[in-house]
């Protein structure tokens, strides 16, 4: 390796992306088109680093393993940072082993962190959560220790660990400072805001307010029966009742939980559940059977009490119901809340990421787009989405998977 690409690749190291370009910009060996790929990258410009990234790929000679593995791995960093979540897995894995073999363990284990990253963005957090434990990070240099406990934080603030994510945000805060890198340091003040902004809205009795992330931890662990509107789930302590399969039954608990410790009346809760704005028998036929099956789902935590005018929730060996909402009231929230990172994605990665089919994702986004919430640019499969972040609250809850369950 000649000096200028040791010198480049020594800016890199150090975020100087300009620097590098101006020792290898000219230069069109394989090397030179891999640091120039990763320097684009660094200034932003994804499409050209990735078309860089492959030419150097093919540029790098078949007996140069490592060199092409290392372009796999960048490749799928700027496939992460432009939100390609479909990229092949499987090309990554290998070019991981290939790392591993040849001793390149900090390149492996940065293969590694990109997978988990991956993992993280889509909701799989089990998974995410037993690659990151085969991994010590005390072995590697700053940049990757940090990055290893962004993880930790990120995978954490997902289940409602607030003092887990804070000593682990703590500690990639010093990495970052020792790795000398601005970028990083900035994601870690950026996943630190996240554990100081309202992560969703509590109504009870009639009032409603903010929540950080540390106090729904507190709630969740409370013996209030909570009505989780962020995942559609009614929960008290450690017992959770999905209802995200049935929307009726938990549009249904949503209106008794708000009104509690009063009753709703029958039509409010055909037009919640239903949105009946005709009423007839039929309707309320329904009604008395989806209570039924509510009364049924809720069996154990609460009772659903007939009233005069209509039914009212009962809770058993609690003290207090609650509701926990989204932070807005927006139709689209789940895919605000991805797309409030900033960076530019794609409807099929949103897809992904929500569990939702490309289809449902692209009426959601045109809905956004037409009434100026999200913007758009490029055609076709380059098309990409983005928004400016929502200030005020934190995506943490909006995110897929539910929080305390895997």
């Amino acid at each position: 390796m000649d000096s200028l690409i040791t010198a480049a690749a020594r800016a890199l190291a150090a975020g100087d992306p300009l620097g590098a370009l101006n020792r290898v910009a000219l230069r069109d060996d394989a090397p030179a088109l891999a640091l120039r790929g990763i320097a684009m990258a660094q200034l932003g410009d994804l499409a050209r680093a990735k078309a860089l990234m492959r030419s150097a790929a093919r540029a790098f000679g078949p007996k140069e393993a490592v060199a092409r593995a290392r372009c796999v791995v960048a490749e799928a960093e700027i496939a992460l940072a432009s939100r390609d979540l479909g990229w092949p897995a499987k090309a990554l894995d290998a070019a991981r082993v290939t790392l591993g073999e040849h001793g390149d363990r900090a390149n492996a284990a940065h293969a590694r962190y990109l997978a988990v990253r991956r993992l993280l963005l889509i909701g799989r957090l089990g998974e995410a959560e037993r690659a990151l434990a085969e991994l010590d990070p005390a072995p590697f240099p700053p940049a990757l220790r940090a990055v290893h406990e962004l993880l930790v934080a990120g995978i954490a603030t997902r289940r409602l660990r607030i003092t887990i994510a804070s000593a682990a945000i703590a500690r990639a805060r010093r990495a970052a400072h020792l790795a000398g890198i601005p970028a990083l340091t900035a994601e870690v003040e950026s996943a630190h805001l996240v554990l100081n902004t309202p992560a969703a809205r509590l109504i009870a009795n009639g009032d409603e307010r903010l929540l950080l992330p540390g106090e729904v931890e507190v709630l969740f662990a409370s013996n209030a029966l909570v009505v989780d509107a962020c995942h559609n789930v009614v929960r008290s302590a450690t017992t959770v009742i999905p209802l995200a399969t049935r929307p009726v039954l938990f549009a249904l608990a949503r209106a008794l939980g708000e009104a509690w410790p009063g009753d709703v009346a029958r039509d409010v809760l055909l037009a919640r559940a239903f949105g009946a704005k005709f009423i007839d028998e039929s309707h309320r036929g329904r009604l008395r059977v989806e209570i039924g099956r509510l009364r049924k789902m809720l069996r154990g935590l609460a009772e659903v009490s007939a009233t005069a005018r209509g039914f009212a929730l009962m809770p058993r060996r609690v003290r207090e119901v609650v509701v926990l909402a989204l932070p807005v009231d927006e139709e689209h929230a789940t895919v605000l809340a991805l797309l409030a990172d900033g960076e530019s994605w794609s409807s099929s990665a949103l897809a992904l990421a929500l569990g939702n089919s490309p289809r449902t994702i692209q009426r959601a986004l045109g809905s956004l787009a037409a009434s100026g919430k999200v913007q758009w640019f490029g055609r076709g499969r380059a098309r990409r989405w983005m928004t400016p972040a929502m200030p005020g609250f934190t995506t943490t809850l909006l995110l897929p998977a539910p929080l305390p369950i895997d």
